[in-house]
């Protein structure tokens, strides 16, 4: 079971830290931390197994931000979350600092150094390779930005997912549908992903990616069905979350500009003042 608000009230807390620790900085990437913040609150306060004590623990799951730029909100989940304490949140980019612009395994509970973009879904399935070589019951999410999957090699994976039927790897595309310098359909028109990871061999669903009830019941369901028998091939599966780049301050979402730029003082008052500033008991969130 799990308390929809308290939920709720993680994703926005995850918003406003990211807004903080990007300002403090000077510098981050906002837009694509936002889109993502409810995807983040249900998988690292919900679903993942993690054991913030041992953030080494071989049976834990595993995730890949792919698009690594929006580092900000991880490391604010893995704060909250108890890996590390909040306050290092405040050293942000700073160069003797373990929180650097995109991860790395020098911060406590990151499984993988991405940043450049198209990596993050290949060592995924490596993960997922791992895990059934092991004979290992952990599943590994892999979160891609859509402008991500523009890069070739998202797709030799996507090929090697399927051909080795990877049903523990969870990958969830984070489709706010706008990246760096415009929209997809700007730069690069995506056509129908879903039709195209379809036609890859993987099962393809699509959900509201700020919907937390729907977030949870696609998580529980995919997880649930690769743990039964299946008249059925087993596949890897994709998971579209349809969001908006900026969620949750009305003059960020949407717009390119937000994808790593830095707010004002002004604006981030704003931006603050539409969040709110409130918090939460991150801890015993399962009723």
């Amino acid at each position: 079971m799990y308390d929809m608000m308290k939920l709720k009230t993680i994703a926005n807390q995850l918003r406003i830290e990211t807004i903080e620790s990007v300002y403090r900085a000077k510098s981050g990437h906002i837009g694509g931390c936002l889109s993502a913040a409810e995807i983040i609150a249900v998988l690292y306060f919900y679903k993942m197994r993690l054991d913030p004590e041992r953030p080494g623990w071989e049976d834990r799951d595993r995730f890949v931000l792919s698009k690594g730029h929006s580092a900000p909100i991880l490391y604010a989940a893995l704060a909250k979350r108890g890996f590390f304490s909040v306050e290092e949140m405040s050293h942000l980019r700073q160069a003797d600092s373990h929180l650097q612009g995109a991860p790395n395994p020098k911060t406590p509970g990151i499984d993988m150094s991405s940043g450049p973009l198209g990596q993050g879904l290949s060592a995924a399935v490596g993960m997922a390779l791992a895990a059934r070589t092991m004979k290992k019951d952990f599943f590994v999410y892999c979160m891609l930005g859509d402008g991500e999957i523009e890069e070739g090699q998202i797709w030799e994976a996507a090929m090697a997912a399927s051909k080795y039927r990877l049903n523990r790897l969870i990958t969830i595309l984070d489709h706010n549908e706008v990246q760096m310098s415009g929209t997809n359909e700007e730069i690069m028109p995506l056509g129908d992903i879903k039709d195209k990871f379809d036609s890859f061999g993987w099962k393809t669903y699509e959900i509201n990616g700020h919907s937390i009830s729907e977030i949870i019941e696609i998580l529980d369901h995919v997880t649930q069905e690769s743990q039964v028998e299946k008249s059925e091939p087993d596949k890897p599966v994709m998971i579209i979350a349809n969001t908006v780049k900026g969620k949750g301050v009305s003059f960020m979402e949407g717009k390119a500009e937000w994808h790593g730029a830095v707010p004002t003082e002004e604006q981030y008052d704003a931006a603050l003042a539409e969040l709110g500033k409130g918090g939460t008991n991150f801890n015993n969130l399962r009723t």
